[in-house]
């Protein structure tokens, strides 16, 4: 086991997310000693009694991986949907790892992962994960947003979004050919996901699942993309969806550059490169993977004055 906090600290960051929640331990010089995942969470399941029951389950077997390793001083976790309107998390990671209430600290996902890409007042991020969401920290520290108002009301270009127009567009096809789905790739490709090419396998994988299970389908729009046009389309609609939500903060603040991450984003080059095309050609654009959960492990482990 790594030394404990009493020996120099090791930080503790989290990035829970609906696909899956990454964790990270750094030490006070800001090397990371350790990382690990478990499942996808989102602080919107905190509304419901088993939805409170699996996020504190899945904190409860993060918490059993870290203390593998080492014991954590201090918390850093940033959560898909947290809107600083519930304090059970931060209390029960408090419990879990044995840590007074005031060395659990809490905010929205984004805000950590902002943070990894670029300094206040430097640039926007376009985040496409389950969700979707363009974030901007300004020089003073405030946080600034476009989009990311849930998977029901929008988040264009996002793994749900994928999912759920690849499904729109499957079943009215069917709709107006029954069994169509036959001749194509992609629908092929979704129900061999969703279990079967009947309706209510399709109803059940859709309105029976959490957001970050049903978001995992747009890996099959993804894989369909090289045979079938309609995948092609759908992909490369998110890619302009999400340059909506960059030129959204570009309008409100200027021009900054613009930086596209998120696993969402990485399911085919079509995004990115559709993305590219919807901004203007002189716009500073940039592609990559970021880490919030290594982000948020150094901002714990820093040294406090």
């Amino acid at each position: 086991m790594l030394k404990s906090a009493s020996d120099g600290v090791l930080g503790l960051g989290i990035d829970a997310g609906g696909t899956q929640t990454r964790w990270a331990l750094a030490d006070p010089a800001g090397a990371v000693v350790a990382e690990g995942r478990v499942e996808g969470l989102s602080a919107l399941q905190l509304s419901s009694a088993a939805g409170r029951e699996s996020v504190r389950a899945a904190f409860a077997a993060l918490a059993a991986e870290v203390l593998e390793i080492g014991h954590p001083g201090r918390v850093c976790a940033g959560l898909t949907g947290f809107g600083g309107d519930s304090h059970l998390p931060a209390g029960w990671l408090a419990d879990l790892l044995a840590l007074p209430a005031e060395s659990v600290s809490l905010c929205n996902d984004i805000e950590i992962a902002y943070l990894d890409c670029f300094d206040p007042g430097q640039g926007y991020l376009v985040y496409a994960g389950t969700g979707s969401i363009a974030a901007f920290i300004d020089e003073e520290g405030a946080f600034h947003r476009a989009g990311g108002r849930g998977v029901v009301l929008d988040d264009g270009g996002g793994g749900f979004w994928i999912a759920r127009e690849a499904m729109r567009r499957i079943w009215r096809r069917e709709d107006e050919q029954p069994g169509a789905w036959q001749d194509s790739p992609l629908a092929q490709a979704v129900f061999r996901h969703v279990g079967g090419s009947d309706w209510t396998f399709s109803r059940q994988f859709i309105y029976g699942l959490e957001r970050g299970e049903v978001g995992k389908l747009a890996l099959a729009v993804a894989a369909s993309a090289d045979a079938d046009a309609a995948a092609r389309n759908i992909l490369q609609q998110a890619g302009r969806e999400l340059a909506r939500l960059a030129l959204a903060l570009v309008a409100r603040f200027g021009e900054r550059p613009v930086l596209l991450s998120g696993r969402a984003s990485e399911l085919h080059p079509l995004i990115a490169e559709s993305m590219r095309a919807a901004l203007p050609g002189d716009q500073a654009f940039e592609h990559r993977p970021v880490r919030p959960h290594v982000a948020a492990a150094r901002m714990a482990a820093r040294p406090r004055n």
